[in-house]
């Protein structure tokens, strides 16, 4: 048995079993139905090349020239069908091009009938003046390939190439032998027969580079699975019978010139190679080196990238918020990489990186400063350290100098930075553990992908914290400013009985009364500082009451202060449930406004009336008034007031936010110099609950 019958015999196994494996995966689309047909008529020229070497009869020679005719005329509409889809997009000069091999095609096919067609047109001549036609025809076919080939490279856009790259490779593999071939018979008027029988070996290396092409192609649809342990076990046979073929030929070599020494150097010399290729084959370096090609060069991804993003996604989001994500960030970078564990350090208040949180490994209470060069080194860089390359080569760390208790943590691996919008947020050191290895290219970019998505999180915990903070200081302040407020009130009070105190001491209701307003002082004081400590304003508990009860109390407390103010009740039964020490310190706040708007001569009118079902309290002065855009711009607003450092802006806030918590409205009417007039309106027809929520925000700790 030739070598030329064991090397088409090969080409035709390979491309069969493509061949199947196309028809077993094949979902109807029309490139598929080109490459399958174009693998079989390939299968069948080299059966025809298989039969030709065993029976050189004229009906086999024929058959094998029809069949190699065949497989480039199928090749070439594979080819055309792809450069026919990059069309629809490139225009109109790209089918100008297209027309260029289409015109060689044709002619090829024409050289090699003439010789044929001699023997059935005698007008042609004598058949030995064409006989060097097929030969141009066939390097026609060859020169046609490489041409499609070329237009078809340059018309794939480069983020597409990686795709179709092995698909020119292949069709490279066969069009340039074809035209090394074609080319060396056209010389010498003949076919080399060593260079045609080896023809069938180089055939079957296309075979795996177009398998691999479509494995990248979906819109080929075919799915070609190619396993990863195949490749590399193929890769790996395919090197080391390329070693062998050199140590071989390298042995005859020595064989031929040794003289009388050649035979026993040639066998020692073959044995010491086997010897030296078997030590290879167990290296685990050279295994580890190969399968890092095998997977760069020969398959898309190491990870399934979207199914790794959705891991990272759900881990960082599964569970409690607050301070969980923390632990859940050392989580999702560990499971990447199988790692045993981790921790992380995130910057405080201060500026130092403290240990916050650690996963799977024991709690550690090491800091680093802003200084440090580990947060110098990430301030400036992305690049994730690996503490056996830097023990290994640490020049590669641009003279990072790594702290002892930091190197000394049992089985630390990894540093990896968190960073958001180039801020270093922290860092993450996974720890190994016993599935751990050394990481590569694609190891480090699923790690950088998992650290940037873990950063956002981490950058909202921040976010979150802060804002938290800042709202618990905005319910103190704000808590505070009520109390002061409350407490300008009593002094008030406590002011007016000091003041009254020499002329009426001698008077024994005017002491009933100062002890009353004293005690009511000391009472309110004491609840205030009890609020103030809590964090919150406690209501007293609702109950039902009446709303002219509440307003004749407000206007008996002010009766002392000038101008009086003056009540009229024009309905009664007004009731209302709420909270009647609330209802009534607005009431208070509201009057005294109206007292200190207007001068000591002034007036001061309250009037409780009823319109429908709601009870309206009007309150109206003759004080200075205010303009039309402070009315719509600050009167409702905290700490806007027209009485200068006298005033705090409180009361009228707070006033509008109680009201409203009882469904109720407040109406404005003033103009400068006219005086002020208030409207608070509190629906009867059905009892509410005031709900204080705009105090009653508890400030957490």
């Amino acid at each position: 048995m030739s070598i030329g019958i064991i090397g088409y015999a090969i080409s035709a196994t390979l491309f069969l079993l493509f061949s199947v494996m196309l028809v077993t995966s094949w979902r109807g689309r029309i490139e598929g139905i080109y490459l399958l047909t174009a693998s079989v008529t390939t299968a069948c020229w080299a059966l025809s090349a298989v039969a030709l070497q065993v029976d050189e009869s004229e009906l086999t020679r024929a058959t094998y020239q029809v069949a190699e005719i065949a497989r480039n005329i199928a090749w070439f509409a594979f080819l055309f069908r792809l450069l026919g889809n990059l069309d629809k997009s490139s225009g109109y000069l790209r089918r100008e091009l297209a027309f260029i091999p289409l015109v060689m095609l044709f002619s090829s096919i024409i050289l090699i009938l003439i010789e044929p067609l001699t023997q059935f047109i005698p007008a042609l001549g004598a058949r030995e003046r064409f006989a060097s036609l097929p030969l141009i025809g066939y390097l026609g076919f060859a020169i046609t390939g490489l041409t499609l080939i070329e237009q078809l490279y340059r018309s794939t856009r480069p983020d597409m190439r990686w795709a179709v790259k092995y698909l020119y490779l292949g069709m490279g593999v066969l069009f340039v032998y074809d035209f090394f071939l074609y080319a060396e018979a056209l010389m010498f008027n003949k076919v080399d027969a060593t260079l045609w029988q080896a023809r069938g070996l180089t055939s079957a290396l296309a075979v795996p580079f177009v398998a691999i092409a479509a494995t990248r192609n979906p819109s080929w649809s075919v799915r070609v699975f190619v396993s990863k342990q195949v490749v590399f076990h193929a890769t790996t046979i395919i090197a080391a019978g390329a070693y062998l073929v050199i140590m071989a030929a390298v042995g005859y070599y020595i064989r031929f010139y040794g003289g009388s020494w050649g035979k026993a150097t040639q066998i020692a010399f073959v044995f010491a190679a086997v010897v030296f290729l078997a030590t290879i084959l167990f290296s685990g370096n050279l295994r580890s080196k190969v399968k890092v090609f095998v997977n760069k060069h020969f398959f898309s991804y190491k990870y399934d990238w979207r199914d790794e993003w959705l891991r990272v996604v759900q881990t960082l989001s599964d569970g409690r918020g607050g301070k969980a994500i923390r632990v859940r960030v050392i989580q999702a970078l560990s499971d990447s990489i199988d790692a045993g564990g981790g921790y992380l350090w995130m910057t405080d208040n201060v500026g130092s990186y403290q240990c916050v949180s650690h996963w799977q490994t024991s709690p550690i209470t090491i800091s680093f400063d802003t200084d440090d060069p580990l947060v110098t080194y990430f301030s400036k860089s992305d690049w994730i350290i690996d503490f056996d390359e830097y023990r290994k080569f640490p020049e590669r760390y641009e003279g990072l100098k790594l702290g002892a208790e930091i190197v000394a943590i049992e089985g630390a691996w990894l540093i990896v930075p968190i960073k958001h919008h180039e801020q270093l947020l922290g860092f993450v050191l996974l720890t190994q553990s016993n599935l751990s290895k050394s990481i590569n290219w694609e190891d480090r970019d699923l790690i950088k992908a998992s650290a940037k998505q873990a950063a956002s999180y981490l950058a909202l915990l921040q976010t979150s914290e802060a804002l938290n903070q800042a709202n618990q200081f905005e319910a103190f302040n704000r808590l505070s400013a009520f109390v002061v407020h409350d407490l300008k009130n009593l002094i008030a009070q406590l002011e007016l009985v000091v003041k009254n105190a020499e002329r009426h001491r001698n008077n024994p209701e005017f002491m009933d009364d100062a002890v009353k307003t004293i005690g009511n002082a000391v009472s309110k004081m004491g609840r205030l500082l009890t609020q103030l400590r809590q964090g919150r304003f406690e209501s007293t508990k609702t109950k039902q009451f009446y709303v002219e009860e509440s307003v004749a109390q407000a206007v008996n407390e002010l009766y002392a202060y000038l101008p009086k103010p003056r009540l009229s009740i024009n309905a009664n039964y007004l009731e209302i449930i709420a909270d009647k020490d609330r209802f009534t310190a607005i009431m208070v706040h509201m009057i005294k406004n109206a007292q200190e708007a207007s001068q000591e001569d002034g007036r001061v009118d309250v009037t409780v009336d009823r319109i429908e079902d709601s009870a309206v309290i009007t309150i109206e002065d003759s004080g200075i008034g205010m303009d039309e855009s402070f009315i719509k711009e600050k009167l409702f607003r905290p700490f806007q007031t027209t009485k200068g450092n006298a005033g705090m802006g409180i009361g009228v806030y707070e006033t509008k936010e109680y009201v409203n918590s009882l469904n109720g409205s407040i109406k404005v009417d003033s103009s400068m110099g006219t005086g002020t007039k208030f409207e608070i309106i509190i629906p009867l027809e059905v009892a509410r609950q005031a709900t204080d929520t705009h105090i009653s925000t508890r400030a957490e700790a």
